[in-house]
């Protein structure tokens, strides 16, 4: 993308702590990246290809494809060895994307391994890990990447190298970039663990100020009417940041982080129970990147206030429920309490002795993007702080989201509830009640073997696991099957002329590894929210099972999707989603009441599967009906029902029927409505980790007994 065709950086609108966060990790890339959550439209991907023009030019060694610089180049380079100081040229730093659908060879490089095995040659093409090298690797919607594909990706990210493994040969090359990953939480969420490896993170949303949302209209508009002249409008400021980002890069050696500093970080990750030291050490650089930007020697207690603000949130989700944020009043009396006890601190020194630059001060006097006059726009519109539309020093807003937005689902907090007042009255629909206590759920699984996505629910074939045995590859060869690839290889070795000079393999004999993992798969619930299932007050202990099969779905990697029924319908509470979390808001919200449109819940289901089907049909499903297996209102409602069941059976749909009946008498309908599912039921009892052994077992043998059938 040419530099005129790419949105400015300057000319962003609001967002300031992503702007923040991008630019510190152009001032020092020891930080570890960025993580932006946050709606779709909000700038996300904008403001990260803009950070790419801000950037550095980059010195390579001529010729070389991994980018090593002249004056230091990696001793280990493919392409190497190189001379010190040797010939070289300049190129602007580079802004690399992963899509979501990347190989592993495509991130990673790809090592023909036929040429090595055949002809001893090392041939290696590098990937997108030694493109980015130097510059920015970009993933639009990490959250969707493949795991093993985050694992590689924040592994080279840690250790600035990646290496490729295969069959004894082995390539290694310098790989250290600046690493930034976008996601909207509504479509899943990461692993707490995955998350920690990202240095900072940033919550953005769209402004809910008219006047801002104007601005950033307008200057969308301009960009789209003439992307070239509204470039060369923000050019001097482009070009203000850029000295800025070079001159803070040079001051940051001489930054100085005390021991003041330092306990005061410490203060703060143990007062907030971040695991680990990651959060420590992204702290102390955040901090000093922060006073260098800022153009000071020393760190500050604002400097490590605002670095607490961008390292921890994302390092304190204990769950998927958790919502991220950070207590700021909490973090400024952890602060005083450690001034307190530290209270010798240096304050920190300019650079020549003068005073310290605030980062937001300066005018705002900026070309408009409207085409029209000159002027810079208010500073009121959120377009800037003034030194070159530099992010403004944050004030309130941590970038956690507000209260309201976080999941009720742990809380116990009823749904309506305005700081305990009086709760809406209910007539045939009750009000919401809140999910019991979770606990861990048995393991429930779909029959046979899959090829749906990586995960670790079901068995599947897949990329990475045990290896189960050969076949000829179909297309590039990227697992070889060493003791395949040789027997098919021996018989020919007399017609071959072999000579005592080592085993000859041609392409025929090659073989592809198979192997065997576990796959996540499509949990559908459907919840009968009828007025039986409040009787007893069943629904609480109803919604902390589901609520427990959620998080059992979160640590599977598996898509879940709800579906409800009472009164006289059902419908889709919410869609399939890989976020779990949305789930659990939408269960926690869930009112109860009414008859029990028990066929209307099956059928409902049925439409969901049949799309899912369609867009995705590896991905098997898991159908999880909750009910106690009742059926009122309309003609013969229970005949309906069987007939709904039998058509999830004719498809072979693996399912289990969690049966909520409770009390000394029971009907055993909940077990009925299994048998025609030719699935399993399940008591809540039943469900716990710690209960009766047999209940995947009987999943399994029902969907066997059918198929010998």
């Amino acid at each position: 993308m040419s530099t005129s065709s790419r949105y400015p950086f300057t000319a962003i609108v609001g967002q300031d702590d992503l702007r923040l966060a991008l630019l510190l990790n152009a001032v020092s890339p020891a930080v570890g990246g960025v993580l932006v959550r946050g709606e779709k439209g909000t700038a996300k991907s904008t403001a990260v290809r803009a950070l790419a023009a801000l950037l550095p030019p980059v010195r390579t060694v001529e010729g070389c494809r991994f980018s090593c610089d002249p004056a230091a180049p990696d001793p280990g380079c493919p392409d190497g060895p190189h001379p010190v100081d040797g010939p070289g040229g300049e190129r602007p730093a580079r802004m690399v994307e992963l899509p979501v659908g990347a190989s592993e060879d495509r991130l990673v490089g790809a090592l023909d391994i036929e040429r090595a095995l055949a002809e001893g040659v090392k041939a290696f093409e590098p990937g997108l890990l030694a493109d980015a090298h130097r510059g920015i690797l970009y993933v639009d919607e990490v959250n969707l990447l493949h795991d093993h594909l985050i694992d590689l990706l924040l592994d080279a990210a840690a250790m600035g190298a990646s290496y490729v493994e295969r069959e004894g040969v082995s390539v290694r090359h310098a790989a250290r970039f600046l690493l930034v990953g976008t996601m909207n939480p509504e479509e899943g969420e990461l692993r707490p663990q995955l998350l920690d490896r990202f240095g900072l993170t940033v919550e953005v949303a769209a402004s809910r100020e008219p006047d801002q949302r104007v601005e950033v209209v307008r200057r969308r508009l301009a960009f789209e009417d003439g992307p070239a002249a509204f470039a060369g409008r923000w050019a001097g400021e482009e070009a203000e940041l850029r000295e800025r980002v070079a001159a803070a890069r040079a001051l940051l050696p001489q930054v100085r982080l005390g021991d003041g500093a330092l306990r005061r970080i410490a203060a703060v990750c143990a007062a907030f129970e971040v695991d680990g030291m990651r959060g420590d050490l992204v702290m102390a650089r955040t901090a000093t990147a922060l006073a260098a930007w800022a153009g000071r020697t020393g760190v500050a207690v604002e400097d490590v206030r605002r670095a607490a603000l961008l390292a921890l949130p994302h390092r304190r989700r204990r769950n998927p429920f958790d919502a991220p944020g950070l207590d700021e009043e909490k973090l400024d009396e952890v602060l005083r309490d450690a001034a307190a006890d530290d209270p010798e601190d240096e304050p920190p020194t300019p650079p020549g002795g003068q005073a310290p630059e605030e980062p937001d001060g300066g005018d705002d006097d900026g070309p408009g993007p409207d085409g029209g006059g000159g002027g810079r726009p208010d500073p009121g519109d959120g377009a800037g702080d003034g030194a070159g539309g530099l992010p403004p020093q944050r004030t309130e807003d941590s970038g956690a989201p507000a209260p309201e937005d976080a999941p009720e689902a742990l809380t116990g907090a009823e749904p309506g509830d305005s700081g305990g007042g009086t709760p809406r009255p209910a007539s045939a629909e009750q009000q919401a009640v809140a999910a019991g206590e979770p606990f861990r759920t048995r393991v429930l699984s779909v029959p046979g073997l899959g090829a749906g996505a990586a995960g670790r629910r079901s068995r599947a074939r897949t990329e990475r696991g045990r290896t189960t045995g050969a076949t000829r590859p179909e297309g590039a060869l990227t697992t070889l099957h060493l003791t395949a690839t040789v027997r098919a290889a021996a018989p020919h070795q007399r017609a071959r002329g072999r000579s005592g000079r080592g085993l000859v393999v041609r392409r025929d004999d090659l073989r592809q590894a198979t192997r065997e993992g576990r796959e996540g798969n499509l949990v559908l619930f459907v919840v009968d929210a009828s007025g039986s299932m409040a009787a007893r007050r069943r629904m609480g202990a109803v919604k902390g099972a589901v609520l427990s099969l959620l998080l059992d779905a979160y640590q599977r990697r598996d898509k879940v999707g709800l579906v409800t029924f009472r009164g006289r319908a059902a419908e889709v509470a919410l869609p399939p989603t890989s976020s779990v979390d949305a789930a659990a808001a939408r269960l926690q919200s869930l009112p109860t009441g009414g008859r029990t449109p028990l066929a209307a819940g099956l059928l409902k289901a049925h439409d969901v599967l049949r799309v899912e089907r369609l867009r995705d049909a590896t991905r098997r499903p898991l159908l999880v009906v909750v009910t106690d297996g009742r059926a009122t209102g309309g003609p013969e409602p229970v005949a309906l029902a069987a007939r709904a069941a039998r058509l999830h059976a004719a498809e072979a749909t693996a399912s289990v029927v969690v049966d909520c009946e409770t009390g000394p008498v029971r009907l055993g309908l909940a077990g009925e409505l299994a048998r025609e599912l030719r699935g399993t039921a399940a008591t809540l009892d039943e469900l716990r980790a710690d209960a009766l052994t047999g209940l995947v077992k009987d999943v399994t043998d029902h969907h066997r007994a059918r198929r010998a059938a």
